[in-house]
């Protein structure tokens, strides 16, 4: 009998749930034991586990979140913590370790495969952000959501002849504010690839004026650059060194009325993108990761990530998937400004 554990990480994505469910019932028949690890790395630091077994991942497959909890904890950051998580390893008896994240918790994976452990990785972020895969789970949720609250924005801002600045996730790449913005008809995406043009975004509200239209939608990434930076809610860092963002939506329209004298209001969707019932596509594709994850783990394909590359679920090394971060490409973002105003 094989001991896999399995933790999730960073921040929750519509589709954790599947994800763990997938693992469980593709191992239990093969007489593999499952160990949830409660509130990802810590867990393993403090030793927080729980037995995952058929019961324990009915009934999950449509909720959002993670049954086992997740935390944003970098037990590298202190040699002592990184040695605790080495040990407690070992003393759980772990054949192998699955652990479901973004860049970051990867990027601690990668770390512990690098140290001789048996690890294996499926990529987890709404940001859709991570290199070796063409999509992550998560991220089709983020974009219907984003794109449901542009739609009701729309209906609004014509109402009320009004400019509505829509601030999204998206700290270092693009891609749910271009997907939702694209779909939900903005006239004008702002993305974290691009410095923030702002006199080329009054510009548009002008010519819309001019046809006799007194509304526009913009649609903001919060890691989007304005000529002095990025926008940050305080100077405090999280446990992998990133500032916390938010408040580009706000400076925006405050700009935008000040330039064009529409009025203008900013509205920050936040945690509502990554939370609540997974869509379809996440809950089918969590679903293929994880029966991936399970064959990997079964199979000792360690110090791989599993991935969906061109249509085919494959295991890709976790040093190239954490090696950079996956960017929306200049001639994807010429394509998209076709569309606006």
């Amino acid at each position: 009998m094989k001991t896999f554990g399995i933790l999730t990480g960073g921040g929750d994505a519509p589709g954790l749930n599947a994800v763990i469910r997938a693992i469980v019932r593709r191992s239990l028949p093969r007489g593999h034991r499952i160990v949830g690890i409660r509130h990802g790395w810590r867990g393993l630091m403090e030793m927080e586990t729980v037995e995952l077994d058929a019961a324990a991942t009915t009934g999950i497959l449509h909720r959002g979140g993670t049954i086992l909890g997740t935390s944003r904890t970098n037990p590298y950051k202190k040699d002592d913590d990184a040695r605790r998580v080495e040990a407690n390893f070992k003393q759980l008896g772990l054949t192998a370790l699955i652990a479901i994240g973004g860049e970051d918790t990867l990027g601690v994976a990668a770390k512990l495969s690098a140290a001789g452990f048996p690890v294996v990785g499926v990529p987890k972020t709404i940001d859709n952000d991570l290199a070796g895969t063409d999509t992550t789970f998560g991220f089709d949720t983020a974009v219907s959501i984003a794109t449901e609250a542009i739609d009701r924005l729309h209906s609004t801002a014509e109402s009320h002849d009004r400019v509505i600045v829509c601030e999204v996730m998206g700290r270092h790449a693009g891609w749910i504010a271009l997907h939702a913005g694209m779909a939900g008809g903005a006239d004008f995406i702002l993305i974290p690839e691009r410095p923030v043009d702002v006199a080329a975004v009054c510009a548009a509200i002008a010519r819309r004026k001019e046809r006799g239209v007194h509304f526009s939608i913009i649609v903001a990434a919060e890691g989007a650059m304005l000529p002095e930076g990025e926008v940050k809610k305080s100077a405090d860092t999280d446990a992998f060194g990133h500032v916390k963002l938010g408040g580009i939506g706000e400076r925006l329209a405050r700009e935008i009325e000040s330039r064009t004298g529409s009025e203008t209001r900013s509205v920050q969707l936040g945690h509502v993108q990554r939370g609540g019932t997974p869509t379809a596509f996440d809950r089918w594709l969590g679903s293929r990761y994880g029966l991936l994850a399970a064959d990997m783990a079964h199979e000792g394909a360690f110090g791989k990530m599993a991935a969906y590359r061109g249509g085919a679920f494959i295991p890709v090394p976790l040093a190239e998937a954490v090696a950079s971060l996956k960017t929306v490409p200049d001639d994807l973002i010429d394509l998209a400004s076709a569309l606006f105003a």
